[in-house]
């Protein structure tokens, strides 16, 4: 088929490579506009973009994706299917409407759990035991539309977002490319969702990602996992941030007020009071230096015991 790609990180492209892989044409690939990065600010491409040059793929990188000249330089690539995968932006009726068979969204949930911008980070976050990928048709309305096909996955209890995001990237291309096989045999069911159960993940944000020590550590454990790699929890130390991760639940101890460092030695590392038992941190990334062992920072005499996060 004749497939009109959408995508801007690097979830997408395990998909973007299956749909050539499997004798797909890609007749373009939309993606958001290069963004500054790094210390220099200097402007970076997308994942998406990226792969996307390197097979020749034509690339679009609209401000916005709508208006009549944008319509009208879809309509000349003639897509018989949209494809989204984490793209960045609500796209028009009009846009989702313009391939012949419409438009479909590779969704790292299991719809109608986890609607919206973040759901990989808040499965974590929320303890799901289950998560998945979810190819659905596109609607105007958010993650919204027809469950076309679904992959579930069971989520080991010390998984990071991290992980989980590679993981679901890799299961949304399998499920894609049997969702569009079964599209052109004729034989794709099309399942609407239960709107009643549906909830939501937002955006994540540095705000957000702040540690609460009041909590006890098994939310805290999750809300750390949930944050890593990003925005990464934090907490403050002396006035200076500082994230934390690869925690480990101490549920046995519980012998000092939230936040307070029960343990800071080289041997047996970094422990947190919490709520509700303690917390073992194993990395940690202080404000403007790399990520690093708990060791090896307070051998550096970063946190001592008795000290307190808050």
């Amino acid at each position: 088929m004749r497939i009109l790609f959408w995508g801007t990180p690097d979830f997408g492209v395990p998909s973007l490579r299956a749909l050539q892989e499997e004798g797909h044409v890609v007749v373009a690939v939309v993606t958001q506009p290069d963004r500054p990065a790094g210390r220099g600010r200097a402007l970076r491409p997308g994942a998406i973009k990226s792969v996307a040059l390197e097979e020749g793929i034509p690339v679009l990188q609209p401000d916005k994706p709508r208006g009549e000249e944008f319509l009208t330089e879809l309509r000349a690539l003639k897509p018989e299917v949209s494809v989204v995968a984490a793209y960045g932006e609500i796209l028009t009726e009009e846009v989702l409407e313009l391939p012949g068979r419409g438009s479909v969204n590779v969704h790292a949930s299991l719809l109608p759990e986890l609607r919206g911008a973040a759901p990989v980070n808040w499965a974590i976050i929320r303890g799901h035991e289950h998560s998945g990928v979810t190819i659905m048709r596109m609607v105007r309305e958010l993650d919204a539309g027809p469950v076309l096909y679904r992959v579930a996955v069971e989520l080991d209890p010390d998984l990071t977002a991290g992980e989980l995001y590679e993981m679901l990237s890799e299961i949304g291309a399998t499920a894609l490319v049997e969702a569009l096989a079964q599209m052109e045999a004729g034989t794709l069911s099309e399942e609407p969702q239960v709107h009643e159960h549906a909830t939501y993940a937002p955006k994540m944000s540095r705000a957000a990602a702040r540690l609460d020590w009041r909590l006890p550590a098994a939310e805290l454990d999750r809300w750390i996992r949930g944050c890593d790699p990003w925005p990464g929890a934090w907490t403050t130390h002396e006035d200076r941030s500082i994230q934390v991760f690869h925690p480990e639940i101490e549920p046995s101890r519980d012998d000092g007020p939230p936040g307070m460092v029960l343990t800071a030695d080289t041997r047996d590392g970094l422990l947190v009071a919490t709520g509700a038992g303690a917390l073992r941190i194993g990395e940690v990334k202080p404000a403007g230096r790399p990520r690093m062992a708990s060791e090896a920072w307070i051998n550096g005499r970063g946190v001592s015991e008795g000290q307190s996060f808050e």
